[in-house]
């Protein structure tokens, strides 16, 4: 059974499953559903329910009792008993059939139209009559008042055929040239036939005489719709007196007021595809239409879109069982579809067991069609780097998001958070790691998330029950043993934060914790730390002097609230303050910076020197770079940089440096001296 869903409407294909030849054995059979698990779990509602090759034409007997289709090859017609889910018989045909009808509430008395121009008779039996009529014929319909078969086909007169006389009557004479499928309706009789110019026209049966004629190609021709030919009629459909609805060839479906000739609503296929069925649907308001790929839902009063429909294979025909939410199709397979919507009405009689199949499916979900997808919205894309594959295969538009391989998103998400499969493993190894635990005998112990609130409760249930005892009273259920509160003490995102302001202004009483309480507390985290060594975290948070219990005194009550108000105040005005005085400290002066004295700024050089200079060896750029003495400054993105390097000088150095200084100041004394007596000897002066 595979399930599928569209505007939260649930549709179940009851006929998905594998199908088994017919030429295997039973034994084989068996063999096959112990074997293959899809074998086993599939479901066979009615036994044999398929066609040779392809299906063409499927419909229910008056009484709901017998499923009757036709199909080929070779041509056939098969009858499925409902009350017993298995096939009743089967009779082959001489050439394929159009279409068929049952004149009886069971199977007794039915009329073949087949694609040669004959016309079969068949009644409980087997073959009962067969004639023929002038002209191909495409559709007929049967006038219960006065025994009359009205056919239609590729001519322009109507033949009617007398059951009762066992004649033919004088035909009816239209105005077009070949006309596609006819109706009659229940309530009053009228006779409607749909021409291949795009009319559709209604004939009385009493007097043999046209009373209307309705234009549907113009008005199936709307601003938004492409029509590239003539619209023809290719289904009709009478519902009570005065609806009727129109199917065109290219797709539109037209629903009308025999009171006036303008459609009262026109719902557009978007295929062009020819419109195959139409079905009412009176409990809610709503017309099934199908063309060879889809089958719509819509309400008939506003259009809108209830559900739809899409098989895998294309559709010949559909079958709407009476008073249900059961689909039957026939379809260009073997295989004949079966769905069940319930929605629609409840399943049939003979399969009621349905309606608590689906009930038990919708309590446990398995999986269904978009199980290999991710539904992400715009901004789920965003965040994962995908926005570029918007209008991409990869994503397909659904509602306000779009749906996505669910490998594509794994892969994605592992690559923007890498550690999440880690983080998620670390915590499944914890979770089994609790649940073991909890398996031992448990002592009383505290749990590892409000563990201040878990000991006010234990406190509080023990003189509830003392209280009881004495009183004998019915004492409430205690929230540590509730599953619903369970949760609160075992994840740390429900632990209570005593620090924030909500909780001192709410709990201004609960700041105080008694000594005896604390005493208790530091017991019972002492005993959990002996039994939980192995623990790489610690489990809650320690508990201070601040936690507490509410105190008994209920005057007190006020003040606290006041005192804490006053403390929070104080404590934003301090904040207040420390910041004002940090924003006077920190001045924003600008940097500057300067090039030093003898450097030349060389981070900018022309880069195609430098592109030359880097196609040469190592050799030559090292003699370059000798040559010009800018061996030992490197040129880089912060400027040109050149290191020197001095070595320490020893005592002995020291001495010797200091004892040629002097020798060098003598020299110079000396020197000084001996140019002073050179220059007086010149002059002509003695010396002294």
């Amino acid at each position: 059974m595979q399930v599928s869903s569209l505007n939260e409407v649930k549709i179940y294909s009851l006929s998905c499953g594998k199908s088994l030849p017919e030429w295997l054995s039973d034994r084989k059979k068996r063999a096959l559903q112990k074997k293959d698990v899809d074998v086993r779990r599939r479901i066979e509602l009615i036994q044999d329910f398929e066609m040779p090759t392809v299906c063409t034409t499927i419909k229910v007997s008056k009484d709901g009792q017998y499923i009757l289709a036709t199909g080929t090859y070779k041509p056939r017609v098969r009858c499925y008993d409902t009350y017993q889910l298995s096939l009743k018989f089967e009779r082959c045909l001489d050439s394929e059939v159009v279409t068929f009808e049952t004149l009886s509430d069971d199977y007794s008395k039915i009329v073949f139209l087949h694609n040669d121009r004959y016309i079969e008779f068949h009644s409980q039996s087997g073959f009962y009559y067969k004639t023929r009529i002038p002209k191909f014929g495409r559709d007929f319909s049967y006038h219960y008042p006065s025994c009359d078969l009205y056919f239609v086909g590729a001519s322009s007169e109507v033949y009617r055929l007398n059951l009762e006389q066992g004649r033919y009557l004088n035909p009816l004479q239209t105005d077009a040239a070949e006309n596609n499928v006819c109706d009659i309706n229940s309530a009053h009789g009228l006779f409607a036939t749909g021409t291949i110019e795009g009319r559709v026209e209604c004939w009385d049966p009493r007097t043999r005489g046209r009373v209307g004629l309705l234009d549907c190609a113009l008005s199936s021709v709307t601003a938004d719709s492409e029509i590239n030919s003539l619209p023809t009629i290719s289904a009709l459909k009478f519902n009570g007196a005065l609806t009727m609805a129109v199917g065109t060839s290219t797709g539109q479906v037209l629903l009308y007021d025999l009171r006036s000739d303008k459609p009262l609503l026109v719902k557009d296929h978007q295929y062009g595809l020819p419109i195959k069925s139409l079905h009412f649907q009176d409990s809610l308001d709503l017309i099934l239409s199908a063309d060879s790929r889809i089958v719509k839902m819509w309400n008939k009063n506003s259009g809108k879109i209830f559900t739809s429909l899409e098989p895998e294979h294309d559709i010949n025909d559909v079958c709407l069982y009476p008073n249900s939410g059961m689909l039957l199709t026939a379809n260009e397979t073997p295989k004949m579809g079966i769905y069940y919507i319930p929605v629609l009405g409840p399943a049939p009689r003979w399969c009621s067991f349905l309606d608590n199949l689906t009930e038990e499916l919708e309590e446990n979900p398995e999986s269904t069609v978009y199980d290999d997808y991710k539904f992400v919205t715009k901004k789920d894309l965003e965040n994962l780097g995908l926005a570029h594959l918007i209008g991409s295969p990869f994503l397909r538009a659904y509602m306000h998001g779009f749906f996505m391989d669910i490998r594509l998103y794994h892969k994605v998400k592992l690559m923007v958070n890498p550690f999440a499969y880690e983080e998620y493993r670390k915590d499944k190894i914890r979770q089994k790691i609790e649940e073991t635990r909890a398996q031992r005998v448990q002592l009383k112990k505290l749990p590892k998330v409000n563990k201040e609130l878990a000991l006010k409760l234990i406190e509080e249930e023990e003189e509830k029950q003392k209280s009881t005892w004495k009183k004998k009273v019915k004492s409430l259920p205690n929230i540590l043993t509730d599953d619903r509160f369970k949760v609160m003490f075992e994840n740390p995102d429900f632990q209570v934060d005593e620090e924030s302001e909500e909780f001192r202004l709410l709990n201004p009483l609960v700041s105080k914790i008694s000594e005896k309480r604390k005493k208790k507390l530091r017991l019972l985290e002492q005993q959990e730390l002996h039994e939980k060594e192995e623990e790489e975290e610690p489990e809650g948070k320690p508990s201070d002097a601040e936690s507490s219990e509410s105190s008994d005194d209920e005057k007190d009550w006020v003040e606290e609230v006041r005192k804490q108000r006053r403390l929070l105040h104080q404590e934003e005005k301090v904040k207040r303050q420390e910041q004002l005085r940090e924003d006077r400290q920190t001045v924003l002066k600008p940097q500057f910076y300067e090039i030093k004295a003898g450097e030349e700024f060389r981070s900018f050089k022309d880069s195609a020197t430098k592109q030359k200079l880097m196609n040469k060896t190592l050799e030559d750029r090292l003699k370059l770079e000798a040559k010009n003495g800018t061996l030992s400054i490197s040129d880089t993105t912060v400027g040109s940089k050149q290191l020197t390097f001095t070595l320490k000088r020893s005592e002995q150095q020291k001495k010797q440096q200091e004892a040629e200084k002097l020798h060098r100041q003598e020299r110079k004394t000396l020197r000084r001296s001996a140019g002073h007596l050179k220059s007086r000897h010149r002059r002509g002066r003695p010396f002294h």
